[in-house]
């Protein structure tokens, strides 16, 4: 008696394990319906027979990400982004990819740049372009200078000469006037 007693005690707790093995199973293969998350995605979640968590998060229509999964392994966390290419990036982070937006998920993997990191490339390409253009404008603002000295010598020049003239013409009429004078003046 005391053997089918232990046999029976043995069999029920094989019994036992057998279908919380079996409720273990159903757990791992069970996965939650999707939950509507920010930035127009969704989450899902399972968790394996041995504990694994997996959040997958869909994006619907991002033009960088599709998706990022977020696995949970005995406290460790891991994170992989996977671009709309199909480009996987395991990106190490304490931000929160299940409620961050999809443009911060995917500067964060390296999909996209920093449009702040192209202002100072930006800015010396502008830069060399305003000095370009105000090396073209001194360029023309000596033209203009070298051609006004020219017109200037030449109107110095002409000023000189009509001014030779008049005192030519000056001295020579200052001669007759006094010519003039002697004539009159005995």
């Amino acid at each position: 008696m005391t053997k089918k007693i232990c046999l029976l005690t043995i069999l029920l707790l094989v019994a036992l394990a057998a279908g919380c093995d079996q409720n273990a199973a159903n757990r791992a293969t069970a996965s939650a319906s999707p939950v509507p998350a920010p930035d127009n995605s969704e989450i899902t979640t399972t968790v394996d027979a041995d504990g694994t968590k997996t959040e997958t998060r869909t994006f619907k229509d991002n033009p960088n990400v599709s998706k990022v999964v977020v696995t949970t392994r005995e406290g460790k966390r891991t994170v992989k982004v996977y671009s709309r290419s199909g480009e996987e990036r395991a990106v190490t982070t304490d931000d929160n990819f299940l409620e961050a937006t999809g443009d911060a998920v995917a500067k964060s993997a390296g999909f996209v740049a920093d449009k702040a990191e192209d202002v100072p490339g930006e800015a010396k390409k502008v830069g060399e372009e305003a000095a370009d253009k105000a090396e073209d404008v001194g360029d023309k603002a000596k033209d203009v200078g070298e051609k006004t000295v020219d017109v200037t010598k030449k109107a110095g020049e002409k000023t000189v000469e009509g001014a030779k003239k008049v005192g030519d013409k000056t001295v020579e009429g200052a001669k007759k006037a006094g010519s003039a004078v002697k004539k009159v003046i005995p």
